[in-house]
């Protein structure tokens, strides 16, 4: 039986596989990145070149969490009440590996503002515990602010901060770094980023929703400057 079969049956075992399946393997995506795609009868997952060095039951449970993407799409067409709530071993296996990650990465991406961002709310708020990863400057989007990548241990603000106010910065830096240390709750079909503990801790930030309002205003500006000036 072939992975994608051993995935399927893993977590529908009342039910003949039905699709047409291949995976391939690809050096666009980043590390352990992913997707899943079905096309008529054919079901295609394209990883990232990295998923090929890992344990074989790590990857089944890849294409599980997959799966139960795909199929809740579909199940929430047909009944939008109903949600698919099975999982495996395998997707455990998966959920950890992602986890721990962080702690084999390379960290040889940095920059001096982000750097001293990070040692700022680092010392602050989280007593010197959190280990820094890679810091880099994404585009200049005033939608996408800021991102924490688990695959590459990778903190992203957005080039509309650069050379701008070290508190606005400070917060989303916080916001990402929060991301880093509380990593996400995972239940069957959904991974849960914003738990009431992250949105407890996010407002520790000094002057909080001040800095959101000025943080607002800021963007706003930003925004209509783009408009006019292109």
């Amino acid at each position: 039986m072939g992975m994608i079969e051993e995935a399927f049956a893993g977590l529908y075992p009342e039910r003949e596989y039905p699709y047409l399946g291949k995976i391939t393997y690809s050096g666009k995506f980043s590390d352990y990145n992913a997707n899943i795609r079905l096309q008529d009868n054919c079901m295609t997952f394209n990883l990232s070149k990295k998923w090929k060095e890992v344990d074989r039951d790590i990857r089944i449970g890849l294409l599980q969490v997959l799966l139960t993407k795909m199929m809740k799409k579909e199940l929430s067409r047909q009944q939008p009440k109903k949600t698919d709530k099975k999982t495996t071993l395998q997707m455990d296996l998966y959920q950890h590996f992602i986890k721990s990650l962080h702690l084999g990465i390379i960290k040889d991406k940095d920059d001096p503002h982000l750097s001293a961002s990070f040692e700022r709310v680092n010392a602050l708020y989280f007593n010197h515990q959190v280990e820094k990863p890679n810091l880099v400057w994404g585009k200049e989007s005033i939608r996408k602010l800021g991102h924490y990548n688990y695959q590459t241990d990778t903190i992203m603000l957005s080039k509309v901060f650069h050379g701008g106010d070290t508190k606005f910065i400070d917060l989303v830096m916080h916001h990402e770094i929060l991301h880093k240390h509380l990593q996400f709750f995972w239940k069957p079909g959904r991974s849960y980023y914003h738990t009431p503990e992250f949105r407890k801790k996010e407002k520790e930030f000094k002057d909080f929703e001040q800095v959101e309002r000025e943080l607002e205003r800021f963007l706003a500006k930003k925004k209509v400057k783009r408009w006019f000036f292109g």
